[in-house]
């Protein structure tokens, strides 16, 4: 079956970084758009960064200059790794996959915090 597996958050000062990678498995991961989501409570999952089968990126305005996404067909993952990092990047950030016929997929989520 479907499966989307995200790891690397965590605790991080302001200002610092982390590496969340989503780990892929049950669906032929190159034809899939993969995308980084967030959300706080409270709040609506918010978009942060998507990346296309052709490898095509986008990011959310707040995220643009300090994210990049990026994805390895041959492992099945993808990678949002994180630069200056602020108080307000603090979310449980999601994994998502999306088929040609825009089928979604979800991981189960890891939590970022950023404080001091």
């Amino acid at each position: 079956q479907v499966q989307l597996v995200e790891s690397g958050g965590g605790l991080v000062q302001p200002g610092g970084s982390l590496r969340l990678s989503c780990a892929a498995s049950g669906f032929t991961f190159s034809s899939y758009a993969m995308s980084w989501y967030r959300q706080v409570p409270g709040k609506e999952r918010e978009l942060v960064a998507r990346i296309s089968n052709g490898g095509r990126t986008n990011y959310a305005n707040s995220v643009k200059g300090r994210f990049t996404i990026s994805r390895d067909n041959a492992k099945s993952t993808v990678v949002l790794q994180m630069n200056s990092l602020k108080p307000e990047d603090t979310a449980v950030y999601y994994c998502m996959g999306e088929s040609p016929a825009r089928f979604r997929y979800w991981g189960q989520g890891t939590q970022v915090t950023v404080s001091s």
